[in-house]
């Protein structure tokens, strides 16, 4: 494992890192004709239990990547069409094309992931966790509180 001088978290140091592992991402969605937010939003549809209401599915997309809504919504019929996803009345639920494109996505990623993330001790995880979910609270929070 490389190791760096320990500096201080800061906003463009957790944009590199993004960046990096998205592109680590991207690469394998590339290679199975799949874009960035189509992964994003097939994933829950792949992990649910059974069918996903749409709205909500748009709602929760479009809050975790600062989407617009059209864009989103455009996203979930791009993967209707694309025979990924199915619906029915106001829900939408994951086809065998899409279940088996998500699997191989994740088993492609697993190793990827396995040696960004396997030797990073527990608690260095457990730190950047909840650094990362404060940061995530509080910039979801600045639009507000810059429109006061």
């Amino acid at each position: 494992m490389t190791t760096t001088t320990a500096t201080p978290a800061n906003a463009r140091m957790l944009g590199l890192a993004h960046y990096a592992a998205r592109a680590v991402l991207e690469s394998v969605l590339a290679r199975h004709g799949l874009g960035f937010q189509q992964q994003i939003v097939l994933r829950p549809v792949a992990l649910a239990a059974g069918p996903v209401d749409r709205g909500q599915l748009v709602a929760d997309t479009v809050a975790a990547l600062k989407a617009d809504e059209d864009s989103v919504r455009g996203t979930v019929d791009e993967l209707i069409t694309a025979g990924l996803l199915a619906t029915d009345a106001s829900d939408v639920r994951i086809t065998d094309a899409g279940r088996e494109l998500f699997e191989r996505i994740t088993k492609e990623t697993a190793a990827a992931s396995a040696r960004i993330w396997g030797d990073i001790p527990e608690e260095d995880l457990l730190a950047a966790g909840r650094v990362l979910a404060l940061v995530t609270e509080r910039a979801d929070a600045e639009p507000a509180t810059a429109a006061q």
